[in-house]
């Protein structure tokens, strides 16, 4: 049975990835000096125009504004005729303290306060989905894989100043032919190249195809059939906060897997790690990853929720898909006995309370071979098969 699939990839200068970066540099620059800081910071933007907001608790002091142009300024958004320039944009902040009915259920969870050991509480309610599959090496599924490279390599060919017409904003599209659950071609590629005014489409479709979807796409996923799409509107002139808004949190698909899967209620960027929607969803991938590693499934989904306050979460469900070596039940029992799903187990076995997150930002939050992020490791691989003896 054949079927399609299709995901989707921004560059860093996309306006809601931009928004990510903020967020996460805010909150990095914060983690450094207080790993114990509690924020969740936002980030909206409009042509001119920054907003940071959200809710921080922290005994440190970080010069906002400057973060938020810093990031501005390296993706590369440094004139006004790129649509926005760092130097002289506005940024205005709006920031409160965590609230303290949130901070106590946090601070010590609804297992201490009914007279246990101390322990932090989720910070939040809800559900969480980590998933892996052996079919790339990044342990994604492909059309994200490859949606990812793309982003990534537009980035590098424009920093790289070969073509100066590349402007910083930019979006990738891969859509892959299934057969039996595993890829085997491309069916079409999607690439908007944000530009200047003088270059003409010709040029711009033969730099995309050739130093683009070429040198990141092997040739033998390509056939007769596959279509190349680049800037199918036609003009891709006005881009950035020139041409659309950008907001924290509304590339969440992006910043997962590509829709191959569920997606929680929360996203990630701008939040300290007592967010389960985003530790939890680290923690989720993390073990998957290592149930695929070890060689339990070709593919893995585990689900987590929680509710504000708790420590332990309320449900905890393993699927691979009918994939797996042993019943789903038993990898589920097995996971539970190596690892420590509470938000206090989370936070020490994944070293979360340091400035690791502005990185994650960009190019999806999983299967980053470029860096060196504890929830992609598959060290726990081992101590999974012996609790499955």
């Amino acid at each position: 049975m054949r079927k399609l699939f299709t995901a989707e990839s921004v560059t860093a200068g996309h306006p809601d990835k931009m928004c990510d970066q903020i967020s996460d540099a805010v909150l990095d620059a914060i983690l450094k000096e207080d790993p114990v800081a509690r924020v969740a910071c936002e980030t909206c933007a409009t042509t001119g125009l920054i907003l940071v907001m959200g809710e921080i608790s922290t005994t440190t002091y970080v010069p906002i504004q400057d973060i938020a142009r810093g990031v501005v300024l390296d993706i590369g958004y440094n004139r006004a005729k790129f649509g926005f320039d760092g130097h002289t944009c506005a940024v205005l902040t709006a920031v409160n303290e965590q609230s303290p009915d949130i901070a106590l259920g946090v601070a010590h969870a609804l297992e201490s306060r009914a007279g246990g050991a101390q322990q932090t509480g989720a910070g939040d309610q809800g559900m969480m989905f980590g998933y892996a599959t052996d079919e790339t090496p990044e342990y994604l599924p492909m059309p994200i894989a490859l949606a990812h490279r793309l982003a990534r390599r537009l980035d590098e060919v424009r920093k790289s100043r070969c073509f100066s017409w590349m402007r910083p904003d930019g979006k990738s599209q891969v859509s892959m032919v299934y057969e039996k659950d595993r890829p085997i071609s491309v069916s079409n590629v999607v690439v908007s190249a944000h530009h200047d005014d003088k270059v003409s489409q010709a040029e711009i479709r033969e730099a995309v195809i050739e130093e683009v979807i070429r040198k990141t796409i092997d040739e033998e996923l390509f056939t007769e059939d596959t279509e190349i799409l680049v800037n199918p509107s036609g003009r891709f002139v006005i881009g950035g906060l020139a041409g659309d808004s950008g907001l924290t949190g509304r590339k969440i698909i992006v910043d997962t897997y590509g829709g191959f899967v569920p997606h929680g209620g929360g996203c990630f960027s701008g939040k300290d790690p007592t967010k389960v929607d985003r530790s939890g969803a680290y923690m989720a991938r993390y073990a998957a990853k290592n149930v695929v590693a070890a060689g339990l499934a070709t593919r893995c989904q585990v689900a987590l929720a929680y509710a504000i306050g708790r420590a332990q979460p309320v449900s905890f469900t393993v699927d691979t898909y009918a994939t797996g070596q042993v019943p789903d039940e038993r990898i589920e029992q097995a996971l539970q006995a190596i690892m420590d799903f509470t938000p206090d187990g989370i936070i020490g076995t994944l070293d979360l309370r340091r400035p690791i997150y502005r990185q994650t930002a960009t190019y999806g939050h999983f299967g980053r071979l470029d860096l060196d992020l504890p929830w992609e490791k598959t060290d726990r691989a081992e101590a999974l098969l012996r609790a499955l003896r």
